[in-house]
């Protein structure tokens, strides 16, 4: 028996399959209100957009019909006679890269619900427009909305930063003052530092037991800061060591700094009046591997028995076989470090430490030369200025807190 009204799985399947392939989805509602401007303080190189959202972009529209939005870009000539658009002019020209009049260029697609976005590849002095569009289903997309053409510029202050410039002001204010103030003669009290007091009395026992004197000035080269520190010490230590005649030992790990370690020696004999003191084979360098040279240095001492041992610079995992070799051999030891997972081992193996800025104050401290106190004095007063900052930004919010506390229970 058959039935003409109802219809044969094979023809239900072609019919829906030709229902499938021929359904053309609606192009979702446009966005609106597309405006375009320069993004403040910064170097000319962003555009900020914003927009309205598509009347199809809810949540509450399910299924959804915007998938996303799609940016075109056309940016057009370089305008503009400024200094910087002609600068920029001819290095594009010497690259070969100059624009086109008109150049359009497809940004990434936005997530739908998006109403902004930052272009942060524009170029200062060019003009740009922006086509947007609202993404649907299957690709299908919305008529365009076009934004007036606008063009970054450079900024010449960026007023974000008005904080740290004001800081900056205040520790520059500070480090001039202050040197001034030291070269005309004011006096700068710097607390006694056990550590640099002692370099006599170390040079003054090796003199009395007739025992040479080490120094070591780290396994850093001349790039670290600390390393700098160190071979200013070993001049006021050399200068100690030509009044008393007597000898110094400097094994370094670096080449360079045996060079500056050289000098320092020399200008310190020279300022003691003692140049017939210095003997630059006594200046060396050994290796710059650091267990090979730490070996050196501590089978050097257990042979020779120094009187006094001097470990300033930058140091690792060699301070306490230095230290501890030093002990061994009864000398007095005066070490300082920056590295705080070294300080343990030099307080507790050596006479005297010089604790992280303790070293580098130590220049200003032995050589009393007014522009270096002038710099000392000045950082701490901006150490103070921060100390005070820290302080009262706390109190200020701590007391904001507590008072908006106090003004939701009162309401």
């Amino acid at each position: 028996m058959e039935y003409g009204w109802i219809m044969s799985p094979l023809k239900f399947a072609v019919l829906l399959s030709l229902i499938i392939t021929t359904t053309t989805f609606a192009a979702p509602a446009p966005p609106s209100k597309l405006n375009v401007v320069d993004v403040e303080d910064d170097a000319g190189t962003a555009l900020l957009l914003t927009w309205a959202l598509s009347p199809d972009d809810s949540s509450e529209i399910n299924p959804p019909v915007v998938l996303g939005y799609r940016l075109v870009r056309e940016a057009e000539m370089l305008s503009g006679q400024g200094l910087y658009v002609q600068l920029l002019r001819g290095w594009q020209s010497l690259m070969g890269k100059l624009p086109q009049p008109f150049e359009s260029t497809i940004l990434p697609q936005l997530p739908p619900g998006t109403n902004s976005y930052v272009d942060q590849n524009c170029e200062p002095g060019r003009r740009y427009s922006y086509r947007l569009l609202a993404v649907g289903v299957d690709e299908s997309v919305s008529a365009a909305v076009i934004s007036e053409p606008a063009a970054p510029t450079v900024a010449w202050f960026n007023w974000s930063k008005r904080n740290l410039c004001a800081a900056a002001i205040l520790l520059c204010g500070g480090l001039i003052v202050s040197t001034e103030l030291a070269k005309r003669g004011k006096p700068i009290y710097i607390r006694p530092i056990a550590g640099l007091q002692a370099i006599e009395e170390a040079v003054g026992r090796a003199t009395e037991m007739g025992r040479s004197i080490l120094f070591t000035p780290g396994i850093m080269d001349m790039n670290e800061i600390q390393t700098v520190a160190g071979v200013n010490v070993l001049s006021h230590v050399a200068q100690t060591a030509a009044r008393y005649d007597m000898s110094l030992d400097v094994p370094t790990s670096r080449a360079l700094v045996m060079t500056a370690a050289r000098d320092a020696v020399q200008a310190g004999c020279l300022l003691a009046d003692h140049a017939e003191v210095y003997d630059p084979n006594r200046i060396y360098y050994v290796t710059d591997d650091q267990f090979s040279y730490v070996a050196h240095v501590c089978g050097r001492m257990t042979r020779e028995k120094p009187a006094a041992c001097f470990y300033i610079g930058q140091f690792y995992a060699e301070s306490l076989l230095l230290a501890e070799t030093g002990n061994s051999v009864g000398a007095i030891q005066i070490a300082g470090t920056a590295e705080a997972s070294q300080l343990p081992f030099f307080v507790a193996a050596c006479d005297y430490t010089l604790l992280g800025e303790e070293m580098f104050a130590a220049s200003a401290y032995l050589s009393r030369e007014p522009e270096q106190l002038g710099m000392l004095r000045g950082q701490d007063f901006a150490k103070l200025l921060a100390g005070v900052l820290i302080l009262g930004g706390c109190f200020w919010f701590t007391w904001v807190a507590q008072w908006s506390w106090v003004s939701a229970i009162w309401s």
